[in-house]
């Protein structure tokens, strides 16, 4: 069956569709990533993007539900070059087809996804409708023109949890060292499961909580997650942050960076086309230290709107030498743009957790 992507700037890709049937809108973005497709359909972090992988063949090792980062996939479309029906892993439950229909979510294949990456690369991520009912050129580029977009937008409340728990999968030491506490944004599993690994119980609550709510369970640190869209758009998130800062550890991913950004009163922006794959050089300024870091973003913090005197850069990215981290003077909280997680992607930074540890120590 026919499947169209039209982007807003009248550009429009012919292929075939897979999984769910329908029309979907959401920004059309690109990951780098050569594996690790069911991670990046369930970070929440994709809310309201169409993902093209820029790797040409995918689906080829099938589904395991043991790798999913959320309850479900996030992403409003998914675009790859091939589509293996078949799939070889002794780990796979399911075809990447079957776990996309069952869950509703559309795909594209066929389309030249190398072009397709050229030119947002050239132009910019852009608004875009996926659609295999309407093959109308003037009509789909309208829808998506006429699209909400990110700029602005709370995605946060449509994938953040409804009600405060406990986060009990995993191993865990014997001996519970910390309690921390997760404000979800959009937060990956990985995350939690790396908390409870270190010796933590993991107590995760909505981005609505408040900081008196918060403060009331008596964390020994705040663990600020990943999330989609816009870090602008959910103002009562960074009021709840401003309130923190002075009253326990904070460690910010992601989102979380960039809500830490804000709250230390500064400010953010758009990048050109974002940064999402698993293979993105990050250099630490405080070591010289270069790790190879999984990334899922599109908007970054500006360093020149904090004071330097509070706030110093840790962490560059060596491709556009944008941020992507930093820790404040004066306070116990650092952050970073990147996904020390993983899942997908490389574990060179995964001693940030660590760090974390040490910070709740002292």
């Amino acid at each position: 069956m026919d499947a169209y992507l039209a982007l807003e700037d009248g550009r429009i890709f012919r292929g075939r569709a897979f999984g769910a049937e329908g029309e979907k809108t959401g920004e059309v973005v690109f990951n780098t990533s050569m594996s690790g497709y069911l991670e990046i359909l369930t970070d929440p972090s994709y809310k309201g993007q169409i993902v093209t992988m820029t790797y040409p063949l995918i689906g080829n090792y099938g589904v395991n539900l043991e790798d999913i980062e959320s309850d479900s996939p996030r992403v409003e479309g998914f675009i790859v070059k091939e589509l293996s029906r078949f799939y070889s892993n002794w780990r796979g439950e399911k075809s990447l087809e079957e776990y996309l229909k069952e869950n509703g979510i559309m795909g594209i294949e066929g389309i030249d996804t190398r072009a397709l990456t050229r030119h947002i690369r050239t132009a910019g991520a852009m608004k875009a409708v996926i659609s295999i009912i309407d093959h109308e050129r003037d009509s789909l580029i309208e829808k998506a023109r006429s699209s909400p977009g990110l700029v602005g937008r709370d995605l946060v409340k449509e994938v953040t949890c409804n009600s405060p728990y406990i986060w009990s999968e995993g191993t865990q030491p014997k001996n519970i060292r910390f309690t921390v506490m997760v404000m979800d944004f959009g937060v990956k599993y990985n995350i939690l499961r790396k908390l409870r690994q270190a010796g933590c119980k993991v107590q995760v609550v909505p981005a609505s909580a408040s900081s008196d709510e918060i403060l009331s369970y008596k964390p020994d640190g705040l663990l600020l997650s990943n999330g989609p869209g816009d870090p602008a758009g959910v103002p009562y998130v960074i009021d709840t942050v401003r309130k923190l800062l002075d009253k326990l550890p904070i460690f910010g991913i992601c989102l979380g960076h960039q809500l830490l950004g804000l709250a230390f009163g500064g400010s953010t922006y758009k990048l050109k086309f974002g940064h999402r794959g698993a293979n993105q050089p990050v250099k630490n300024l405080l070591t010289g230290k270069v790790d190879i870091t999984s990334q899922n973003h599109g908007f970054c913090v500006d360093m020149n709107s904090l004071d330097p005197d509070d706030v110093q850069l840790t962490h560059i990215n060596l491709n556009d030498q944008t941020v992507e981290g930093m820790r404040h003077r004066k306070l116990p909280i650092f952050s970073v743009q990147y996904h020390p997680e993983a899942s997908p992607g490389p574990h060179d930074a995964r001693y940030l957790f660590d760090e974390f540890i040490e910070m709740m120590k002292r």
